[in-house]
């Protein structure tokens, strides 16, 4: 098994694409974390996390899988792919519930396209992923709902499994081995970041009180672009926390700090509807905990 791993593996990287080991028959990395890094080797100048050192380098490769049969992940955002992955239901999610290849063809339909005709895998859950080459000189993010439920993206700072591993639930396959076709135009329009609205920067600022609290919006939706999966949602909600209270106070108008921690949110790679219900819960948390400001 280690060596059909190891080839597939060296298949992935003649492709162009960076590759690094997944622990064997499962989907999370093998490498080392933060924590526990022992700060020699790759990572002596430093830890060196795995989209860094995810490679294409084939000796680097056979000495990776010379021992073990580590699955394979693909770090997308060094590989210059965008990886559409339509994901199953869950087995205890409602039974009417659409698969993601299902409702990806319902928004090709909707908006005029033929289903794109790229390199395509079928993961061990039996949902699909579509390869396609990122658009030149543009840096997408993952997203997550963003084209429509049980559709996820994976761009920089994300991977995929590769083709040749496998898991307790089954293997990943190709099913499609046409080269990865450019993301389509209208796919990257759809996943491209959103521009922040112009209503941020008329927040109000005839006060010291209301330019600190435009300050304060423009640091909360930079933190929360940039949380790391896993915390963006708590991160989130922490940012509507804090900042329900200048709306309390009168410095920002509600729809300003809804739109733009909408957007921050969006563009961490929460879905749309996530977003709403954390934003809306923070607010109303946060303001109901700040009484008005009392005027002179």
């Amino acid at each position: 098994m280690s060596t059909h791993l190891l080839a597939a593996a060296l298949d992935a990287a003649e492709q162009g694409w960076h590759v690094f080991p997944l622990r064997p028959a499962d989907k999370r990395p093998a490498l080392h974390g933060e924590s526990v890094c022992p700060l020699i080797g790759d990572c002596a100048g430093g830890h060196r996390k795995w989209e860094v050192r995810a490679t294409i380098d084939p000796d680097r490769i056979r000495r990776a899988w010379a021992d073990r049969p580590f699955n394979i992940g693909i770090a997308t955002g060094p590989s210059g792919l965008v990886v559409v992955d339509l994901d199953m239901p869950k087995q205890k999610s409602s039974t009417g519930t659409p698969a993601g290849v299902t409702t990806f063809k319902a928004l090709c339909e909707r908006t005029g396209q033929a289903v794109p005709t790229t390199y395509r895998t079928r993961t061990a859950s039996g949902g699909h992923h579509l390869y396609f080459t990122a658009p030149p000189g543009v840096r997408l993010a993952n997203s997550a709902g963003r084209l429509g439920k049980l559709i996820d993206t994976r761009a920089h700072g994300g991977y995929v499994v590769a083709a040749g591993s496998f898991t307790a639930t089954g293997p990943y396959t190709v099913t499609d081995p046409t080269p990865p076709a450019p993301l389509p135009d209208w796919l990257h329009a759809l996943l491209a970041p959103r521009q922040p609205s112009r209503t941020l920067v008329a927040v109000p600022s005839s006060s010291k009180a209301s330019r600190y609290a435009a300050a304060a919006l423009r640091a909360e939706t930079a933190t929360v672009r940039a949380a790391p999966v896993g915390e963006r949602d708590s991160t989130l909600l922490s940012a509507a926390r804090a900042l329900g209270r200048f709306i309390s106070w009168g410095d920002l108008p509600r729809s300003v700090v809804e739109e733009a921690l909408q957007e921050a949110g969006e563009s961490a790679g929460l879905s749309s509807r996530q977003c709403r219900s954390t934003v809306r819960s923070g607010l109303n948390w946060s303001i109901a905990r700040n009484p008005q400001r009392r005027t002179a």
